[in-house]
């Protein structure tokens, strides 16, 4: 993919985030059932941390858990990161965990800079890959995942299988409604609208790039990527299969 396609579907998904942020946040605020079994499998004492937290639901579990260690939170949409810092203003706290939140854009080739050098136990992508533009910038930013984490530690992900929900399918807007041609972007990428409206949203049309992964793809890039497929489940929605969820673990 181009580079500037890249940064145009980028900036599709920027703009969603930041003018519909808090439309988004209203549907997010309880944790997905998918979530919650990764929590109770995998989600213990250690070093957290989470690219693309959103409005901060799941760091509020986690502040909450008992757990000792540490979750950083990372997300690119100023409205979300506004909602989840709010959140974490009313929690207590305990010894032994802290609960930390910035905003970065995976775009950025220098993202990880941010993190100062610390080294993790877990990384957390859920609903988040399948918003990044172009399997060469997946494989890079999954790269910088495996340099963020400990021998054998986890990375744990979820991707829209949106061709599961009708409702969805009937979202997939044509690519000419952003000025673009089936010709511009990798096969199984998807443009969806958005539906969901709260008091004093902007009245513009909600877009978003949405790429849909299948299993051979996201093997393939584990291999690419020095990681091992642990796990794997479909969760979420009406039907149970809303998100693909994986377990990858970093291999020496």
């Amino acid at each position: 993919m181009k580079d500037e396609i890249i940064q145009r579907l980028s900036d599709i998904n920027d703009r969603f985030y930041q003018s519909f942020g808090a439309a988004f946040a209203e549907t997010r605020r309880r944790i997905q059932p998918g979530v919650q079994r990764i929590i109770e499998s995998y989600i213990h004492n250690g070093d957290w941390l989470d690219i693309g937290c959103g409005s901060g639901a799941l760091g509020q579990r986690l502040a909450n858990s008992g757990i000792q260690g540490s979750y950083t939170g990372l997300d690119s949409s100023v409205p979300l990161l506004a909602e989840a810092r709010t959140g974490a203003e009313g929690l207590g706290t305990h010894l032994g965990f802290s609960l930390h939140y910035a905003q970065v854009n995976l775009l950025d080739n220098a993202w990880t800079v941010l993190l100062n050098g610390k080294i993790f136990d877990g990384l957390l992508a859920f609903a988040v890959l399948h918003h990044l533009p172009g399997y060469d910038l997946r494989r890079r930013v999954i790269r910088q995942v495996a340099s963020l984490l400990k021998p054998e530690g986890l990375f744990i992900h979820s991707e829209w299988q949106f061709h599961n929900s009708a409702k969805l399918m009937a979202r997939v807007q044509s690519w000419s409604a952003v000025g673009l041609t089936e010709q511009d972007v990798e096969p199984a990428d998807a443009l969806l609208d958005w539906r969901h409206q709260v008091k004093g949203q902007t009245n513009e049309i909600g877009l978003r790039y949405v790429h849909l992964f299948s299993r051979d793809e996201l093997a393939d890039l584990a291999q690419q990527t020095g990681f091992s497929i642990l796990e794997e489940f479909e969760s979420d929605g009406a039907g149970g299969n809303l998100g693909l969820y994986q377990v990858w673990q970093k291999m020496n």
